[in-house]
This record gives C-alpha cells, sequence and structure tokens, in this order.
C-alpha cells in the first residue's frame, strides 16, 4: 500500500535543491552507482536516440544511476511516442485540400461530425508522461532553477594542483 501525502524527493535532488525543509536526509537510503544502465533492447530507433542523447547527460549531472533503467526507458519511450504521433500530424495536416473547410488536425465523421485525429491524443498523452519524467530526473528548466550546485567547476586535477586546491 502507498504511503499517504506527497512522495518524497530523491536525496541527491535535495542536496542539488539545498534542502530547504531542512529534514534530515534518510541515512539508509539505497544508492545505486551513478551509473547509466545499458539501453534495453524492446526500444524502438527513436527511444533508442533519445536514451543516446540524454543518458550520458544525467549520468554526468548524477541523476541516472544503474537503477534507473526502467524509468528512463519509460520517458524514451514516451518520447518516440510523442514524436510519431507528432510526425503523424504533420502528415495528416500536409494531405489536407489547402482549402478545407475542415480544422487543421481534425476530419469529418461518417455522420458529418468533425473530430480530432487520434494522434493528437495520443501527442497531449505523451507530453504529459514525458513532463512526469523529466521532472522524476530533473530534466525541466524549472527543476533546474531551483537547483544550486555547490563545489568546484575544476575537473582538471593538476590544474587544481598547481593552483594550491
Amino acid at each position: 500500500m502507498a504511503a499517504p501525502g506527497r512522495k518524497p524527493k530523491p536525496s541527491h535532488l535535495k542536496v542539488v535543491d539545498g534542502d530547504p525543509g531542512k529534514r534530515p536526509p534518510n541515512k539508509n537510503e539505497p544508492k545505486p552507482r551513478p551509473i547509466a544502465p545499458k539501453a534495453p533492447v524492446h526500444l524502438d530507433a527513436v527511444a533508442r536516440r533519445e536514451w543516446r542523447r540524454m543518458a550520458p547527460v544525467l549520468e554526468r549531472l548524477g541523476l541516472l544511476t544503474e537503477a534507473d533503467g526502467p524509468a528512463f526507458a519509460c520517458y524514451c519511450m514516451a518520447y518516440s511516442r510523442w514524436v510519431q504521433a507528432e510526425k503523424a500530424i504533420a502528415e495528416h495536416n500536409a494531405e489536407r485540400a489547402p482549402d478545407s473547410e475542415v480544422p487543421p488536425s481534425c476530419f469529418v465523421t461518417p455522420k458529418g461530425y468533425i473530430q480530432q485525429i487520434p494522434a493528437v491524443g495520443i501527442a497531449n498523452q505523451a507530453i504529459k508522461e514525458i513532463r512526469a519524467w523529466c521532472a522524476e530526473f530533473g530534466m525541466t528548466p524549472s527543476a533546474r532553477s531551483r537547483m544550486s550546485v555547490t563545489g568546484d567547476d575544476s575537473d582538471d586535477d593538476m590544474e587544481d594542483l598547481l593552483s594550491g586546491r
């Protein structure tokens, strides 16, 4: 059974955000290694490209771990569904007669009603899923605006040695 109330923010995001609630972090929280998992074989080509594009970025930020594979795969599949739905919408709109009285992304049913094409609903649902998964991985502009990265920007050990750091 799920716990009531808001789901807790992952500890690594609390540290990056500065933990405004000042609650102590869970010291017994599992800490999987910050290594990007391999892409599942069931991903389609679009989802696989998105995995290859975003996994290194999230891994570098420490936001993607070896345990996050299924969740990240869901994000990639939602992204793929959105891209495919948007292509279907564009194809439908390109096939429309330029002087058509039917609005873009719509068709006339056999009974004469105007209805949106199913790809619009698929795209809208995929966008909602993408937004939710992006929030889970700290991938939205609003999530980044609340984050504060502490520490040194330098990754060069020799530079640190020479500068006395």
